[in-house]
Order: C-alpha cells, then structure tokens, then sequence
C-alpha cells in the first residue's frame, strides 16, 4: 500500500508542476515569446510522458492490491475502487490525495483551454494583420472611394458617377 500511496503522491506532485508550466504559458502566450514558448511546450510533453508512466505503475499496483485482497480488478483500475478496498487508516489517505489530484486536474483544464483561447485569439489577429497587408487588385481598390467629394461605384453597378 505504501508504494501506491508514493505513486499517488508523485502524480499529485507532477501534475502541479504541469499546472505550473500551464500557468508560465498563459505568460509567453501573452509575450508572444515563440522561442520560450518552443521549449515550454517541450517541457510539457516531458512531463505528460512521465505522467502517462506514473499512471502505468499506479493501474499495475492497484491490479496487484486488489488481486492480493480478493477483489477482480476492472481493466483499468480507478482510485475509487482502491479506496473501496482500502482498510481505514489507508482510505483517508488515499481520498485526500485523489481529492488534491482532482482539484489539480480541473485547474489544468481550465488553464490549458484560457490557454488555448488566447492561442486562437492571437492566430485570429496575425491572419487579420495579414489581410491588411496583401495588397488589393487594382479593381477592388477603386471600388469606394471615401477620400473624394464623389463616390465611385463598382462596375457592374453603373458608370455613373454620384455627387455626395
């Protein structure tokens, strides 16, 4: 019980240093710091692959506790199911760590879609920059002409032109 007390623990500690690079991006997306942003992103999928390791040992362990109690474990074993066959001094501990680990996650979701917002947001304003850069063929470009006493209309409207 001790070693999935220790997983437990670990997935708690390294899913709040995600958070916290969750929390550095939100940062550099606001920088528009693409060089730190790189590396950030590399740091995070070091931490999901240890994450997703972690996540392995602990379905293994909670396989082999509840095999050694008797139960029949399920595919993928949940927490809950550990807690269920916990004795009591071990049930508290596991609960509190799976509440903590929960409160994180939710945290990181909620993080990583403001994240994504504002990564959208920011493509939206480069793709804009960039329609106002291209420049327009010469027939859209005499199309409207505020400048002038006369507004000048698109061809297939008429050749006259109207005093304002």
């Amino acid at each position: 019980m001790d070693k999935i007390i220790q997983n437990l623990t670990n997935l708690v500690r390294m899913h709040k240093s995600l958070l916290d690079l969750a929390t550095k991006k939100t940062d550099i997306i606001v920088e528009s710091n693409m060089e730190e942003l790189d590396a950030l992103i590399k740091k995070e999928q070091a931490h999901v692959a240890a994450i997703e390791q972690l996540e392995r040992q602990r379905q293994q362990l909670v396989t082999d506790y509840l095999a050694a109690k008797g139960s029949a474990p399920s595919l993928t074993p949940t927490v809950a199911e550990l807690i269920e066959a916990a004795d009591a001094p071990n049930k508290a501990k596991i609960q509190t760590i799976r509440e903590e680990l929960l409160t994180i996650i939710d945290a990181l979701k909620a993080k990583n879609e403001l994240n994504q917002k504002m990564v959208y947001q920011s493509l939206q304003m480069v793709n804009m920059t960039l329609e106002l850069m291209r420049p327009r063929p010469a027939a859209q470009a005499d199309t409207m002409n505020y400048s002038s006493k006369e507004v000048r209309r698109p061809a297939n409207f008429s050749s006259t032109s109207y005093e304002v």
